[in-house]
């Protein structure tokens, strides 16, 4: 006979995903990660509270950056690696309301929890909410140009700060999101589709060309993460090799050229 212990109630779980506009940014170890850094001003420390890698935490700082319309997070100058980090006055603004929003949330589901059975369907709802693309590089932004051709179309994003970024996909793609000039859109790509240039002049058929500093490099066995800082304190990473990046001469401060052919853009709404 079965232990009656083991069976718990069922109960509703979540975590709320705040949304600013278009595409939901703020939720689960990126709250944590903000709260750390807050209280530690340091990214190292805060990784470590949160257990996460240095790499995996500035990855989400740069993502949640990407897709605010202010940075939250910014590195004081001349701040030592793992310090020197803090929230922006905007950021301990959007922690704040996170922490109210989340606190009604969980009110609300435990009011839920007292009503209704079968929390199956809501479980296998919130784990689909909380899915993630593994495309490195995601940029929000205001769709300003659409043509379709014979099969393919042209799209073109402004994210802002005087860059866009276009894509090439189906006319079945664009039917099926329903792209329109006006609608806000993602742009992702993946760091392995990202050429790098200390020209800006270079002469190559990648159609989107994004200018910025490089602020991170990182060597690994085989290949180097090297992370663009572009305007508006957007970060956009690339994985090149190792023997790219010294036939380059790449060097962090140096200011660097990302090219990415319109081909390998995803587009994606919510």
């Amino acid at each position: 006979m079965s232990d009656p212990q083991q069976f718990e109630p069922l109960r509703i779980d979540g975590q709320l995903w705040f949304n600013r506009g278009e595409k939901g940014y703020l939720g689960g170890k990126r709250i944590e990660l903000l709260v750390q850094i807050e209280e530690t001003g340091s990214i190292t420390r805060a990784a470590k509270a949160v257990k996460l890698s240095y790499k995996a935490a500035w990855d989400a700082v740069d993502t949640m950056n990407n897709l605010s319309e202010r940075p939250l997070v910014v590195r004081a100058a001349g701040g030592a690696k793992g310090g020197g980090t803090q929230l922006t006055e905007f950021g301990r603004e959007m922690l704040h309301v996170w922490q109210r929003m989340q606190h009604e949330y969980e009110r609300f589901l435990s009011h839920v929890a007292r009503g209704i059975d079968g929390f199956e369907d809501i479980d296998r709802l919130l784990r689909a909410i909380a899915m993630k693309t593994s495309a490195r590089n995601q940029f929000r932004g205001r769709i300003t140009y659409l043509e379709k051709g014979a099969v393919n179309g042209s799209v073109s994003l402004d994210i802002g700060h005087g860059q866009t970024i276009s894509a090439t996909l189906t006319n079945d793609s664009i039917d099926e999101l329903q792209l329109a000039p006006g609608k806000m859109a993602m742009a992702l790509i993946k760091a392995s589709f990202v050429l790098l240039s200390p020209d800006p002049e270079v002469k190559i058929s990648a159609r989107n060309r994004l200018t910025g500093t490089i602020s991170g490099l990182t060597a690994g066995t085989v290949s180097c993460e090297v992370r663009l800082k572009l305007e508006g304190d957007r970060t956009l990473g690339a994985v090149i090799t190792n023997e790219s990046a010294e036939t380059l001469g790449l060097a962090i401060g140096q200011p660097c050229t990302a090219l990415i052919k319109a081909s390998h853009v995803i587009i994606a709404i919510d």
